[in-house]
């Protein structure tokens, strides 16, 4: 197991490895040779800029260890794609997969980056063809190239949606069947009207997961859960948020210690629930 430090002093949320695995994950680095917890997920389960994340406070609850393999930056493709991730959470008792956006996956439309998947590497011809008047050369956010394909206000924009959506359902479906303990779906959306196109998973998305999605997820899922949450500077829990000085407008669009009290607090009831 490795680290390296990600919060302004490396204290709040140092993270790690595991195995053979290319993503870095919430630290410290946890044994996965005793029973445990996975808890699965993209920022929001890392809890960036927050001393206690859900998985933590989950395990102080249920009396069980929960191990918090969420990871900065990362999209559908790295969960899904990540063998040694898989390899992890196949000796869990139980895997709690918070998915990330619908934005980090390379697609028929534009690549990314295979592990930071909210970087954007280049289009692909289909879509240089929908697109001929979009000059790709200053994108380098899936966040910042999706707002900009949706400002231009026509059927285009569906045609790209509609390949995300898609791409993103069989890259999660394919992980939580191929996980071999119980998987709970937790999904956690936002509605941020301060967002931005930062490429953190917290803003506004352009391609929201849409609840036809999430309840196609949940049939290979044994228990699932949706939360409606706040970022931290839209619920007035900023000052909670551990942060540096050039932080803040990251530090706005993460969830405060508050919301991730909530979370845990719901799964605490959807665990019971499957035991």
């Amino acid at each position: 197991m490795s680290y390296h430090q990600t919060g302004p002093d490396g204290a709040a949320d140092a993270a790690c490895q595991y195995g053979a695995s290319g993503l870095w994950f919430r630290g410290p680095a946890r044994s996965t040779d005793k029973p445990f917890i996975a808890c699965v997920g993209a920022d929001e389960t890392f809890g960036r800029f927050v001393p206690d994340p859900y998985a933590s406070l989950l395990e102080r609850r249920l009396g069980r260890r929960c191990i918090n393999l969420g990871s900065l930056f990362t999209g559908a493709e790295a969960l899904s794609q990540d063998e040694s991730l898989r390899e992890i959470v196949n000796k869990a008792e139980l895997c709690v997969l918070q998915p990330p956006c619908v934005l980090g996956q390379s697609n028929r439309y534009y690549r990314v980056h295979p592990r930071r998947n909210d970087r954007f590497l280049g289009p692909t011809p289909n879509l240089v063809a929908l697109y001929p008047e979009v000059d790709f050369t200053e994108v380098h956010f899936v966040r910042h190239l999706v707002t900009l394909l949706q400002s231009y206000s026509d059927a285009r924009f569906e045609l790209v949606a509609q390949e995300l959506r898609e791409a993103w359902l069989e890259a999660m479906k394919g992980f939580a069947t191929g996980v071999d303990a119980p998987v709970i779906l937790l999904l956690l959306q936002t509605s941020d009207p301060a967002a931005d196109h930062s490429g953190t998973d917290i803003a506004r998305d352009p391609v929201p997961v849409t609840e036809a999605m999430f309840k196609r997820l949940g049939q290979v899922c044994a228990g699932s859960l949706s939360l409606t949450v706040r970022p931290s500077a839209d619920s007035d829990h900023l000052e909670d948020v551990l942060f540096g000085t050039l932080q803040q407008p990251i530090a706005e669009h993460v969830l405060g210690p508050a919301t991730h009290r909530q979370v845990a607090d719901a799964l605490y009831g959807a665990v019971l629930g499957l035991s």
